[in-house]
């Protein structure tokens, strides 16, 4: 996997710039970075969906403690927004108190037309091997935003009703003109945040926003065989659509799991295999031996051919992991390493003594080894 970038090198700040300091640099970058101001630029796109991440956690104190704490690894189980699935204009609804409305570099904003759906979350879990050998099945707890029942998300209070922007007369977008007058740039009015009405009496649960935090929790069903990095989509578990008077309500986005594969003290994932290791003695690697084995999943027998050398590797055919839509198990992958004993009794040093003669080898215990002629000009 690619090495993950920092927030603070994605919004250029260091890590001890303050929250002030964050907003002003994100708003610069979102500005230079927007789609419309790079029209079919595939790595500007990424780089503004990017920042939005990095700003979301960076701009909520909680949050950015974590990450500090202990990097992205800390943010797991706590929701964010699914930006890289996002498009940009909800991105500048999202964050509209930063921008004003304004696009900046003449982008004019497309009008939408029927209801506005709900945002996508995304959240990551911890899994490990077993689970992924066995599938499981998790529970998730979450908050999101969800309408408040006061107001019925339109952020009024009950009685009330919002009025018409003064500022665009309700059309949501104004018209600015440049350069003496040359020509006009349509943006989102900043009065209104491109609703086209506006709260005059707010709602006292929701303080006008129209949703309130709510806690959540759902069932996650990991199948076999998944993989790190993959996500689950669970439909309709996102933000509901933010109510827009007049319209109908539109559907909530989803909420995206994503996988992290803990790592195993005794095995490696390669794919659908597992590979491990095993020491075996030099009497077993020369003349052969059957073994028994530790997998995820009880023990295997494991056959050493004789002659195995040190790195050899040995395969146990479908006791590794299955494959996600197959079910299909991969191999057990075993490295051998040869152990050579530290310490020797009397009867071992002879046979080693004597299998070194058969080969016509020298070792340090040879009569006339090398080591023995060093010892003999040491003493004479």
């Amino acid at each position: 996997m690619a090495a993950e970038r920092c927030y603070y090198e994605t919004l250029c700040v260091e890590r001890s710039a303050s929250t002030e300091e964050i907003k002003r640099s994100y708003r610069r970058l979102a500005m230079k970075l927007h789609p419309d101001r790079n029209p079919g630029d595939t790595q500007a796109e990424s780089e503004f969906k990017a920042c939005a991440e990095a700003y979301e956690v960076l701009s909520d104190p909680e949050r950015r403690g974590r990450y500090d704490q202990f990097g992205r690894a800390g943010l797991r189980g706590t929701p964010g927004h699914d930006f890289h699935h996002m498009g940009s204009e909800d991105i500048f609804s999202m964050f509209s108190d930063i921008f004003g409305g304004a696009m900046g570099g003449g982008g004019q904003r497309r009008a939408r037309r029927g209801p506005t759906r709900g945002l996508d979350l995304e959240l990551q879990i911890e899994v490990t091997l077993e689970d992924v050998l066995r599938g499981v099945e998790r529970e998730v707890t979450f908050q999101r935003l969800d309408t408040c029942n006061t107001c019925k998300g339109i952020g009024a209070k009950p009685g009330t009703e919002p009025i018409s922007c003064p500022t665009c007369q309700g059309h949501g977008q104004v018209r600015q003109s440049g350069l003496g007058g040359m020509f006009q740039m349509v943006t989102t009015c900043p009065n209104c945040g491109g609703r086209g009405r506006i709260v005059v009496e707010k709602c006292s649960d929701c303080r006008g926003n129209g949703r309130v935090g709510k806690r959540r929790t759902v069932t996650v069903k990991v199948p076999p065989g998944i993989s790190e990095g993959q996500i689950i989509r669970i439909a309709g578990e996102g933000e509901p659509a933010q109510a827009q008077p007049g319209q109908p309500a539109g559907a909530p986005g989803d909420l995206h799991i994503g996988i992290v594969v803990a790592e195993h003290e005794d095995f490696q994932r390669d794919g659908d295999d597992l590979v491990t290791g095993r020491e075996i003695t030099f009497a077993q690697a020369a003349l052969g031996a059957s073994v028994r084995i530790g997998t995820l999943d009880g023990e295997a027998q494991l056959d050493i051919p004789a002659g195995t050398t040190h790195g050899t590797l040995l395969r146990i055919p479908g006791r590794g992991l299955p494959h996600l839509r197959s079910g299909r198990r991969g191999e057990l992958v075993v490295a051998t390493g040869i152990r050579v004993p530290k310490k020797l009794n009397e009867r071992q040093r002879e046979l080693l003594r004597e299998l070194a003669q058969i080969d016509g080898v020298e070792t340090a215990e040879s009569p006339a080894g090398v080591w023995t002629k060093i010892k003999g000009k040491f003493k004479g």
